[in-house]
């Protein structure tokens, strides 16, 4: 039997202990409020978790629309992809790619030389730096096959395509080796984004894509040699801390794209935006979206 003594103290204790636990309910640490969702000025969007695959963002991310010059992403896959390749084998750029730049309005330039004898390796920065056509032409020539250009040319966006499919790239297809579509030029957010982070596992790839700006010495076609300098036109390298990459895109129909990564403590994101209304507002859509996926 308790005492009057031995009662106040247990009722004394259990106050306490009370209190302690209604003081502790209040203190706790409050739960981070969830980020907010960005709007961006593009028509399509997606941001994935490259590690884990994990969706973090979602805009139109299944509807196909043309993707100009992130086109080049998969022309660089395939030529990545060709079985012993030698990057530093030479290609000798050919009148017909200096005139396909002249032919086609909206087709930008590596400014390759007729007569050149560049690498493949200073092809792929041709390629994904400026966003050379005359860099895409000459690739798909030397790893087409056939007997006339067209014919390469032809075999390789069959490569392209079949890439895709094996890619499991449902709601992409190509006809073209840049981006100037024919009628049949598509892929979604989604999709591009898979195709890059499949991209980014080559080593050269990560190596080009990251580059702001290089200087490649090519073989003249006297034997002398002259320095090709390419500028990237991703703005986001060198103003968005981690950027890893990837590749622009801009057309009549496509507007402005931009395929895009970035890494920030152990972790990558990786999305697309397609059809946005500006330069600056494909820069600044991405940035919010890695802003985003870096929260979630």
């Amino acid at each position: 039997m308790i005492g009057m003594t031995g009662m106040r103290r247990a009722t004394a204790v259990a106050i306490t202990t009370g209190a302690v636990l209604t003081a502790g309910a209040f203190t706790a640490p409050a739960q981070a409020a969830a980020p907010a969702t960005p709007t961006i000025a593009a028509k399509g969007g997606y941001v994935m978790n490259d590690g884990t695959g994990k969706t973090l963002y979602t805009k139109a991310a299944d509807t196909r629309r043309s993707t100009g010059s992130t086109t080049k992403i998969m022309t660089a896959r395939v030529v990545l992809a060709e079985k012993n390749l030698d990057l530093d084998s030479k290609v000798t750029v050919q009148k017909a790619y200096s005139d396909y730049i002249v032919d086609n309005d909206w087709a930008s330039s590596a400014r390759l030389i007729v007569g050149d004898k560049v690498t493949v390796r200073q092809l792929l920065y041709g390629l994904m730096l400026p966003s050379g056509c005359d860099a895409a032409y000459a690739l798909a020539d030397k790893f087409g096959t056939g007997s006339t250009r067209e014919a390469r040319v032809k075999s390789f966006i069959g490569k392209m395509n079949t890439t895709a499919k094996n890619l499991g790239l449902t709601n992409t297809h190509f006809d073209s080796f840049d981006g100037i579509g024919h009628g049949a030029n598509y892929s979604t957010p989604r999709d591009l984004t898979k195709l890059a982070s499949n991209a980014m596992k080559y080593s050269t790839f990560r190596s080009v894509v990251k580059t702001k700006s290089t200087k490649q010495k090519v073989t003249t076609k006297n034997g002398g040699y002259r320095y090709m300098e390419w500028t990237n036109t991703n703005a986001l390298l060198g103003s968005y801390s981690g950027t890893i990459g990837v590749k622009t895109g801009s057309g009549p129909e496509a507007k402005y794209c931009l395929v895009f990564a970035a890494t920030r403590n152990g972790k990558t994101v990786i999305g697309t935006v397609l059809a946005s209304t500006s330069v600056a507002n494909r820069t600044a859509d991405a940035k919010k979206l890695m802003d985003y996926g870096f929260k979630k």
